[in-house]
């Protein structure tokens, strides 16, 4: 058995088509099966040769449909005729040695392929219940959607079983921004994982029964989430109806590996909790070291609380300060933030409550994202908000009103070119690593990410946000991508030691 190192899917299993006034073939509109778009996506970065085929008694009409599709998902098309070899010799011309099987996808009416010879793999759509023969070439599916599966399954086999399959979940787009960088292949990385996106249109314990190890964005499938007190040790978070599976296998099953539970990232949730969190990095200077530390920080439940002037002394803050929202992450308006100038301003504010009033650092614009991946930190400068100084002047132009902004789409920025491009000299880089490999330990995290800004001034090092799961784009793939996969495999292998020398005897 041989890898599955490319996919021929036949315009049976991509297209439907509805008629309308006549039956010409300009008055057909096709339309993408249901899976169809699921699987091209999934394919579409998977490290995977990719085709369209069609018979030679399609339309004209059909053929630039399919064309149109092939150039989106970045798939090749070929005239594919199953009762001669024509087809597949231009096939072979075009991808050449793709150094394993190629798959070819066909629905359950398309007979004449199961006559294709040669290296290639047929799998038949729409066939409930069958298995597949381990003595032949042919496989069956119900549905589209279980093709990655089968995919990786496979691929798994032809290593011997010695790749791991690495379950995955997270919404579209960031899938789509890690897989385009190359890093869920469908074929074993350099250190023997396979990449298996979960669907939650298939029941989750036929995917993850081939799984070795699941990695989530569980954020990503957040409906709500109700604040606990900073006592109690998790908040109560209502996941989507798939998550909430998920989240079930994995409380029945503690056997299976999970690369960071969802316990462990209950914190990275609530800002109040990571701010706690901080406080224990306040530890005395080291000698010729500069102090790495949490923001100062108050969390306020009524903006009007005739105590607030008081709290906010007592907690070490001066106006300026930012507000955020409790809830880190998850929902809609955890990014809504401002910043406040005067006490009054606090009066009506927008901010979602229960909320944490921050220390605003003068930091001259500059923000470091550290990435940790496994033992691996990396990090890169961003262009950040300006010095209190020239939001003053915002702030007044603004008719004495609160700087509001949401962080992900849009920040305060500098209009005065304040950034000098000097202040990334005065990183003290092994304290900030000392820091993430305490954060790591700590939240018993493995791939997290934080933001750091230097105080003008005193040159504190300043955490002023911790992330699960970071895309890190900013950092090359070449280096990220492998640091990435190494992150993985290497709290695989840790889990399955400790679990073994934990095992009673």
């Amino acid at each position: 058995m041989s890898l599955v190192r490319g996919v021929i899917l036949d315009e049976s299993v991509l297209l439907s088509a509805s008629e309308h006034q006549t039956e010409s073939a300009s008055d057909l509109s096709f339309q993408l099966l249901p899976g169809a778009s699921y699987l091209l996506r999934k394919l579409r970065h998977s490290d995977i040769r990719k085709g369209i085929s069609y018979a030679p008694s399609v339309s004209a009409y059909k053929v630039s449909v399919l064309k149109r599709i092939a150039a989106e998902y970045l798939c090749d098309c070929f005239l594919l005729d199953a009762s001669i070899d024509g087809g597949v010799n231009e096939i072979t011309q075009v991808w050449g040695d793709v150094g394993g099987s190629i798959m070819c996808v066909v629905s359950n009416n398309k007979g004449s392929f199961r006559k294709l010879s040669g290296n290639w793999l047929i799998t038949v759509v729409g066939v409930e219940g069958a298995s597949a023969d381990q003595n032949s070439n042919l496989h069956y599916v119900n549905k589209l959607e279980e093709l990655p599966l089968t995919i990786c399954d496979l691929n798994k086999k032809a290593t011997g079983n010695k790749a791991l399959i690495v379950a995955y979940v997270m919404k579209p787009s960031r899938e789509e921004d890690f897989a385009k960088r190359g890093a869920f292949p469908m074929c074993p990385t350099p250190n023997g994982l396979i990449f298996m996106p979960l669907t939650f249109e298939i029941p989750l314990s036929s995917q993850l029964q081939k799984g070795d190890v699941v990695l989530h964005k569980a954020t990503d499938e957040i409906i709500s989430i109700e604040l606990g007190s900073a006592t109690e040790s998790s908040n109560r978070i209502t996941y989507t109806l798939g998550m909430q599976e998920l989240q079930r296998f994995m409380e029945h099953h503690s056997d299976f590996f999970t690369i960071d539970p969802l316990n462990n990232v209950y914190p990275v949730m609530d800002r109040l909790k990571i701010q706690l969190l901080l406080l224990g990095l306040q530890d005395p200077k080291a000698q010729g070291r500069q102090t790495i530390r949490g923001p100062h920080f108050l969390k306020v439940n009524n903006f009007n609380d005739t105590d607030l002037a008081q709290g906010l002394s007592e907690a070490k803050l001066s106006l300026p300060c930012i507000v955020k929202p409790q809830v880190a992450c998850g929902v809609a308006d955890s990014h809504s933030m401002a910043i406040v100038f005067r006490l009054e301003d606090f009066k009506n504010l927008s901010v979602p409550l229960p909320a944490i009033v921050q220390e605003y650092v003068n930091h001259s614009s500059t923000l470091f994202k550290f990435y940790v991946l496994g033992e691996n930190v990396f990090h890169a400068v961003k262009k950040s908000t300006p010095n209190s100084v020239i939001l003053m002047k915002s702030y007044e132009r603004n008719g004495l009103k609160p700087i509001t902004f949401d962080s992900l789409k849009s920040l305060p920025i500098d209009t005065e070119n304040q950034h000098s491009g000097k202040v990334d000299d005065d990183l003290d880089l092994g304290l900030v690593k000392d820091a993430a490999i305490w954060l790591a330990k700590t939240l018993d995290l493995t791939i997290f990410g934080f933001d750091i800004v230097i105080q003008e001034g005193t040159g504190d090092h300043v955490i002023v946000d911790v992330n699960y799961l970071p895309s890190f784009k900013e950092v090359n793939n070449d280096i990220a991508i492998p640091a990435f996969w190494d992150a993985i495999k290497t709290k695989y292998e840790s889990k399955k030691m400790n679990r073994a020398i934990t095992a009673p005897s």
